[in-house]
């Protein structure tokens, strides 16, 4: 996820999350995603502020050992859990 992704990734999260759909957990499946950089990371921080908003719990799944390290070293796991 890079700066060239994250701006489609963004805009289709933005939708789903404005359609207020009855939904109780928004869940970022991370499988595949072999590079991630600081947009990334504000990507979902981004997400999870506006899911939040809607009081939809924000989650990440199947992340790689490299994303899930960049995840841990950035805090991102202590607003976002990982299942």
């Amino acid at each position: 996820i890079d700066e060239h992704s994250a701006a489609r990734l963004r805009k289709d999260a933005d939708t789903l999350a404005d359609k207020r759909l009855p939904v109780d957990r928004a869940v970022f499946d991370l499988t595949g995603v072999s590079f991630m950089d600081s947009t990334a990371i504000g990507f979902l921080l981004g997400r999870y502020k506006k899911f939040s908003r809607y009081g939809v719990k924000t989650y990440v799944t199947n992340p790689s050992p490299t994303a899930d390290k960049i995840l841990t070293i950035s805090g991102v796991y202590s607003l976002i859990p990982k299942l």
